[in-house]
C-alpha cells in the first residue's frame, strides 16, 4: 500500500515523456518534410480519375503488362485476357451471363482515353507469345511484343493494324528435358544466337533501326538485334560483362552487388542522350550503359525490397534533356521520380490499393508528349491509370502517396 504514491507518479512521468517524445518526434518530422520541400524540385503529378473511358463491348483487362505512347500520342497496352480472368469475370464469354469478355490483347487509346484500335492473338504466320509482355511502338509505327511464357523464346513486330512483319526467335527454344512428373522445363540460354529467353520489354533506336531487348526472364542478358532482319548484333550481362545463366540463389540486400543480373531482366530505355537504362528487377537497382554494352553507372532502388524486386520499369520526363526518370516499384507499389544525371532519388508517389491513385502490382510507365504519366498494373491490378503533369515544383515529402485530385484533397 505504502508504494501506490510511487508507481502513480512513476507512470505519471512515464506518460509525460512519452507525450513529449510523441511531440518531438512529430515536430521532428515535420521539420523534415519541411527542409526536404526547400531542398527538393521535381515534376508534380495528380491522378485523372475520369480516364481512360469505359472500355465498349462489355471488355475488361486482364492482367496489363506494357504500355507505350506513340509520337501521336496514342497510348498502347498489352495485356494477357481471359487466361488471367475469373470465370465470374468472364460470363459474356462463358456464355453464362450478360457481362462480361476480355478485350483484344492490344489496345490503343487517343487522348481522351477512347478505345481507337483493338486486335491481336494467334494468327497465320507467327507465333503469338503465351504470356505476351511488353510492347513498344517504332519510329516506323510498328508494334513490338515480347513474352515470357513458358515458350517464349521470340519477339514478334506488326503494323498499327496488326498486320504481321516479323518475328525473331524460335518458340520453345528454351525447353529443355521433362521433369519426374513428365512436364517440360525450360533452362536459360544468354549465349543464343538465334532465339531468347523470355523477352520483357523492347526499344528500338530510331538512329539505328536496332532493338534491344530486355532478355529476360530467363536468360540474363541485354541483346540487340537488327530491328528489320531480326538478326543478332550484340548481348551482354550486368556490368558489360559475360552473361552467366547460374542460379545465383535469392537477392541479399546488404550483400556486395552481384555481377550477374537476377531474372528477370526486366527493363530496357534509351535516353535522347544515348545512354540505355536496364532494370534488374529482383536485384534492385538500374544499370546504365552506352548502347554497345560498356557499362556507366548504377543505382539501387528501395534496395531492402525482396520477393519480386523494386525495379521494374522506367520513363524518362518529357523536356529536351530528359532531367528525370521514373521507375516502377510493382512490390512496394510506388512510382520513384530520379534525377536522371545523379541518379538520386527525390520523391516517390502511389500506394498500395485500388482507388485512383494507387496501385496493386504496379508494372509499366510511359510518359507523353505534355508529360502525364500513364502506368499499367499486373496481378489484380488489372488496369490503366493516367497521371496529369503539373509543372515542376517543391516536392512535399519523400513519399508523397496517393496523388488525388487538388479538388479532392480539401
Amino acid at each position: 500500500m505504502q508504494n501506490r504514491p510511487f508507481v502513480g507518479r512513476h507512470h505519471l512521468r512515464l506518460a509525460i515523456a512519452l507525450v513529449l517524445a510523441a511531440r518531438l518526434g512529430a515536430a521532428y518530422a515535420l521539420q523534415e518534410r519541411q527542409v526536404w520541400a526547400q531542398a527538393q524540385e521535381a515534376p508534380q503529378f495528380e491522378v485523372d480519375p475520369f480516364w481512360p473511358k469505359a472500355l465498349p463491348n462489355h471488355w475488361v483487362l486482364g492482367q496489363a503488362i506494357g504500355v507505350w505512347v506513340d509520337d501521336q500520342d496514342v497510348v498502347w497496352i498489352v495485356h494477357r485476357g481471359s487466361a488471367t480472368l475469373a470465370d465470374n469475370e468472364k460470363g459474356l464469354e462463358l456464355k453464362n451471363a450478360e457481362c462480361c469478355a476480355a478485350a483484344p490483347p492490344i489496345l490503343a487509346f487517343d487522348a481522351s482515353g477512347k478505345v481507337v484500335r483493338s486486335w491481336g492473338g494467334p494468327g497465320q504466320g507467327y507465333d503469338w507469345p503465351t504470356g505476351n509482355h511488353g510492347i513498344f511502338v517504332d519510329h516506323e509505327n510498328n508494334v513490338w511484343i515480347g513474352g515470357n511464357g513458358p515458350g517464349d523464346s521470340h519477339v514478334v513486330k506488326f503494323t498499327k493494324d496488326g498486320k504481321f512483319l516479323m518475328q525473331a526467335g524460335k518458340p520453345d527454344a528454351r525447353r529443355g528435358p521433362a521433369n519426374a512428373q513428365g512436364q517440360p522445363t525450360y533452362v536459360g540460354n544468354s549465349h543464343d544466337q538465334v532465339s531468347f529467353g523470355r523477352i520483357a520489354k523492347i526499344f528500338v533506336d530510331p538512329r539505328t533501326n536496332e532493338a534491344f531487348l530486355a532478355d529476360g526472364y530467363l536468360n540474363k542478358r541485354v541483346a540487340v538485334i537488327d530491328g528489320a532482319s531480326g538478326k543478332l548484333k550484340r548481348y551482354w550481362g550486368a556490368y558489360g560483362e559475360k552473361p552467366n545463366d547460374a542460379n545465383l540463389g535469392p537477392y541479399v540486400p546488404n550483400a556486395p552487388p552481384m555481377r550477374q543480373f537476377l531474372n528477370p531482366v526486366h527493363c530496357v530505355m534509351l535516353s535522347k542522350d544515348g545512354l540505355l537504362y536496364v532494370c534488374d528487377r529482383n536485384g534492385d537497382r538500374i544499370q546504365v550503359f552506352k548502347p554497345d554494352g560498356a557499362f556507366v553507372k548504377e543505382a539501387f532502388i528501395a534496395r531492402g525490397t525482396k520477393a519480386s524486386g523494386s525495379a521494374w520499369d522506367v520513363a524518362f520526363s518529357h523536356d529536351p534533356q530528359q532531367r528525370f526518370l521514373y521507375v516502377t516499384d510493382g512490390m512496394n507499389n510506388r512510382v520513384h521520380i530520379l534525377r536522371r544525371d545523379t541518379l538520386e532519388e527525390l520523391t516517390t508517389f502511389g500506394d498500395g490499393g485500388r482507388q485512383p491513385g494507387q496501385f496493386y502490382g504496379v508494372h509499366s510507365i510511359a510518359v507523353d508528349s505534355k508529360g502525364n504519366i500513364y502506368t499499367t498494373e499486373t496481378w489484380e491490378g488489372k488496369r490503366l491509370q493516367k497521371f496529369v503533369f503539373k509543372g515542376i515544383g517543391r516536392v512535399p515529402a519523400p513519399h508523397q502517396g496517393t496523388l488525388w485530385p487538388q479538388s479532392a484533397r480539401r
